[in-house]
């Protein structure tokens, strides 16, 4: 029984395929239903760009996607077949039982805006929508476009055809420059984020009936398709499409589900070697957190297509990325972490893009510390630094808002999105809108690299670097607040909590002398 039907369901994708229609009348049917692309957008389980994307060409329908929009166009055709146009409202209707169209607004009250096109009452270019999701001034302050509508002026007595004046056209308002739209759009993603957040939130809470650790489970529990249409929204002002499929060489393939791919991640666990705990000792050491380390480091250079292959140095370029497989230079500083991290085998290894970048810098003429590394082959694409910087921004600011207003809900819910973000782009049964290992390790990567730049900014200013772990926590001597500003934003950092000795303040011996 389960053959037959997944034969029908082949079946039935291949005839739509057959006959899906070409981009124009994609936009055509959903304009003629009078469905907004957000309403398309929520059927399909896609962002507002997708379908933006899909009627412009610029993409094409993608499972699991494709068949529900396939079959939404094939029902709109046979509704509203290439020759049908919309029927114009009887002359005998009057206008003042026309219903007005309203403007659609947030839960603050502001009228959202959406896609360009021309006001439904003046044809006049908004970014403002009304409630059916169709261009509409904001609170329909426009000229009335409509004959029938209320006129301030008296209607001049009727005259013969011949002589009747022209109409005067109502002067055109100033469309928005290709910049200002684009502003709007992202000061419409969001605030719609942060709706999104405040609801999603709020209806927990409500469906916990105050119970907050029930509350926060269901929040975790769909932190993954909640930061996914996330992610779709900020993309609706995007100026380019990404692959979320691509091939994958073998070297980001899991050889099985318990072993890892080849990717080094270079996490540390350093110590220095002059400090030891079991040493006694009255050095103070500050335990400290960097917070929100991975959401900084979606500030990064990820490879936007399918990633090619070359040898030597062809594909290693400032506006590339991937992975690469290098040997890295001897690392000769033993009061500093190796930028590699602690490796058992010497030699060849693959590293990201991010990686690569840090060890360039590093025995670049700036810092000196290392040779360069060789570099044997790559894997990479072209790519952009600010991919995902609309979503770190959204997040970063819902977090903030959630530190100052004491809201443990929302700051755990954002943690757990953006977290899970980054830990199911890989291969994930969680997460089946994009498989991009190449970003989760690059990511993983970057939040090291920023880890190591902020212990190297603690050595230039005089605080020797007991330990630094993972990609979040450094162990400082010495006065670290005149280094770093301390709190809980994203560019501050706190002392670190929990079990343990090494955790706040405490006190190591010296073992000897290490040369710096």
């Amino acid at each position: 029984m389960t053959e037959k039907l997944s034969v029908e369901a082949l079946l039935e994708e291949a005839r739509l395929n057959a006959s899906i229609p070409p981009p124009a009348e994609r936009l055509r049917l959903r304009e003629a239903a009078k469905l907004s692309r957000a309403q398309v957008a929520e059927t399909c389980d896609v962002g507002r760009s997708t379908v933006a994307n899909w009627e412009t060409g610029h993409s094409e329908p993608a499972p699991p996607a494709r068949l529900p929009y396939l079959r939404l166009l094939k029902g709109l055709a046979e509704i509203y077949p290439p020759d049908s146009a919309p029927v114009p409202a009887p002359a005998s209707v009057p206008a003042a039982f026309t219903a007005a169209p309203e403007t659609l607004r947030g839960p603050d009250g502001r009228a959202i805006e959406g896609d360009p096109g021309p006001c439904i009452r003046c044809g006049i270019e908004t970014t403002y929508q009304s409630t059916d999701g169709r261009p509409l001034h904001s609170g329909a302050m426009c000229q009335p476009a409509d004959p029938a509508a209320p006129q301030t002026t008296p209607p001049a007595p009727a005259a013969p055809a011949a002589t009747t004046p022209a109409p005067v056209s109502p002067t055109p308002a100033p469309v928005p420059s290709r910049p200002e739209r684009r502003a709007r759009s992202a000061a419409r993603a969001q605030a719609d984020t942060t709706a999104l957040i405040t609801r999603a939130v709020q209806d927990e809470a409500e469906r916990a009936g105050g119970d907050e650790e029930a509350a926060l489970k269901a929040l975790i529990k769909r932190a993954i398709p909640d930061v996914m249409h996330l992610f779709n929204e900020t993309r609706a002002t995007a100026r380019y499409d990404y692959t979320a499929y691509p091939a994958v060489p073998d070297v980001l393939k899991k050889p099985s589900k318990k072993d890892p791919d080849q990717i080094w991640e270079a996490r540390p666990k350093f110590h220095h070697p002059g400090y030891s705990l079991k040493v006694p000792g009255d050095v103070k050491v500050t335990a400290l957190d960097v917070n929100a380390a991975y959401l900084s480091a979606l500030k990064c250079w990820l490879p936007i297509g399918k990633l090619e292959h070359s040898t030597g140095t062809d594909g290693v370029d400032p506006k590339r990325s991937g992975v690469h497989l290098i040997t890295p230079g001897e690392w000769a500083h033993p009061h500093l972490p190796d930028p590699i991290g602690d490796r058992d085998e010497p030699g060849a290894l693959w590293v990201t893009n991010a990686t690569l970048r840090l060890l360039q810098r590093l025995s670049g003429p700036k810092y000196g510390l290392t040779d360069a590394p060789v570099i044997h082959e790559s894997w990479t694409s072209g790519a952009t630094e600010n991919f995902l910087d609309a979503l770190r921004k959204l997040l970063s600011a819902a977090r903030d808002e959630a530190i100052e207003n004491n809201d443990t809900l929302t700051l755990e819910y954002v943690k757990a999105m953006y977290s899970k973000f980054i830990s199911t782009m890989g291969e994930s049964i969680h997460n089946r809108e994009m498989v991009r290992p190449d970003w989760m390790h690059i990511i993983h990567s970057q939040a090291y690299a920023n880890l190591w730049g902020k212990a190297y900014k603690a050595s230039q200013a005089g605080l020797d670097v007991v330990a630094m772990m993972g990609t979040d926590e450094l162990h400082l001597t010495g006065d670290w607040r005149k280094v770093f500003p301390e709190g809980r934003g994203v560019s501050q950092m706190k002392v670190k909590h929990g079990e343990g000795k090494a955790t706040g303040e405490y006190t190591v011996g010296t073992v000897g002398s290490v040369d710096r």
